[in-house]
């Protein structure tokens, strides 16, 4: 759920008044089958217990809630009750749920190294390869029957609406997350034996002559699944060869120094680096995906360590709790974000490329009006055609929507009033 900051008085009825304004143009329109859905909220007051158990049987009667409470976060079930609005769980008479997938860049790995804006970039590249690859791929779910949501904080929402998944349970709805994330899958069978059966010639290297009674003889040759093989074969294919070939690129040192990275004593990180770049083995595996390309057999630091990592560089990242949580609540699309000031904005997968949180999220009416805050800390955002660094306690007028970003945050608050 959302972390709140804990705003001044005077800030938070500024904040306020910028989400009643938005609220009273936006004419959100309710979300499907929503007479069935619990809605949620938090308020803008100091006090920032949720209220739950909310239901509403007309549009009508949702769009009056948002004008008339204004909430700092809203929310509503991914589940299907009977009784949407009863006060007790055992109460509602669950009838089926959405799956969710909640990607958010706080939990990729390595987002502790990356800015706000770096993050909202990698979490992308993220949610492309789980619509593409793993649900319409994998899981063969008809994209209309999908809907993708930015979730105005620092990821972006999936929601797969399809009936056939409404009954799914907590366990089968795990199972698709840890098919997702690869766990269990061995990634060496990635790797194929295919044997065959060769004549024995007199110039065969062991002896002068066929051994007498033996015309043939069998031969193994590992090799690669394609990489268009469905599933994890194929994924960890096309992962192992993206690997070969940034190494080729890259140079033996830095393929050694990454291969250190993962484990391998220097001796054979070094060894292999070798094999791989200055000897063209990684090339004559890309083009072949054979790996008998090796004098003396196929390394084991390949199939031990280069194969793992190519598995782990494509597992999928969702967050677990979400989806397997069948009485979910999940951020209204359309709605403000208490956070950031951000909209939840819904996205066609087409538009997913183009989008770009820091122009396309912020509330249109408020891109071009300016309001002064003071600082309480200083971090560079990206928003268009103005600055939020600056030493703590400057003041600086800043657009309305990067201004409400920052006092959202806690990192900037309204000056006190003149006199």
């Amino acid at each position: 759920m959302a972390k709140i900051a804990v705003l001044d008085p005077r800030s938070l009825a500024w904040a306020r008044h910028r989400f009643e304004a938005y609220y009273a143009d936006a004419a959100l329109e309710p979300p499907p089958r929503f007479a069935r859905r619990e809605f949620a909220a938090f308020p803008f007051a100091e006090a920032t217990l949720m209220r739950r158990h909310g239901s509403f049987r007309t549009a009508e009667d949702f769009r009056d809630f948002l004008l008339r409470e204004v909430p700092r976060h809203v929310y509503y079930s991914s589940a299907y009750y009977r009784y949407p609005d009863h006060a007790q769980m055992s109460g509602k008479e669950w009838l089926g749920a959405d799956v969710i997938f909640d990607l958010d860049a706080d939990h990729l790995r390595g987002a502790e190294s990356l800015t706000y804006a770096e993050q909202l970039l990698r979490v992308k590249d993220r949610v492309r390869d789980l619509w593409d690859d793993f649900l319409v791929g994998d899981f063969g779910i008809p994209p209309e029957e999908m809907s993708l949501v930015f979730s105005g904080g620092r990821g972006y929402h999936i929601h797969v609406r399809s009936p056939a998944y409404w009954p799914l349970s907590s366990p089968e709805r795990r199972e698709l997350v840890e098919y997702i994330q690869g766990t269990g899958f061995d990634e060496t069978t990635a790797v194929m034996e295919e044997r065959t059966v060769e004549p024995i010639s007199s110039s065969d290297s062991d002896g002068d002559s066929p051994r007498p009674g033996r015309s043939s003889r069998a031969r193994s040759f590992r090799r690669l699944h394609p990489p268009t093989t469905p599933g994890w074969r194929g994924r960890t294919t096309r992962s192992f060869l993206r690997l070969l070939e940034r190494w080729e690129a890259a140079g033996r040192e830095v393929a050694a120094a990454e291969l250190e990275q993962l484990g391998m004593p220097k001796p054979a990180a070094r060894r292999l680096a070798r094999q791989l770049v200055t000897d063209g083995r990684g090339a004559q595996i890309r083009e072949t995906l054979s790996l008998d390309v090796f004098h003396g057999g196929v390394p084991k630091e390949l199939l031990e360590t280069v194969l793992r990592q190519a598995r782990i560089e494509v597992q999928g990242e969702t967050d677990a709790p979400v989806t397997t949580d069948i009485h979910r609540l999940i951020r209204l699309p359309g709605s403000l974000h208490g956070g950031s000031g951000f909209r939840v904005v819904p996205l066609d997968r087409a538009d997913l490329d183009a989008f770009d949180p820091w122009t396309d999220a912020p509330v249109v009416a408020d891109m071009n009006a300016r309001t002064e805050v003071e600082l309480v800390e200083s971090h560079a955002y990206p928003f268009p055609g103005t600055s939020t660094e600056g030493p703590p306690g400057r003041r600086v007028a800043l657009t309305t929507p990067a201004a409400l970003f920052l006092v959202l945050r806690g990192e900037a608050k309204l000056p006190p009033s003149p006199g």
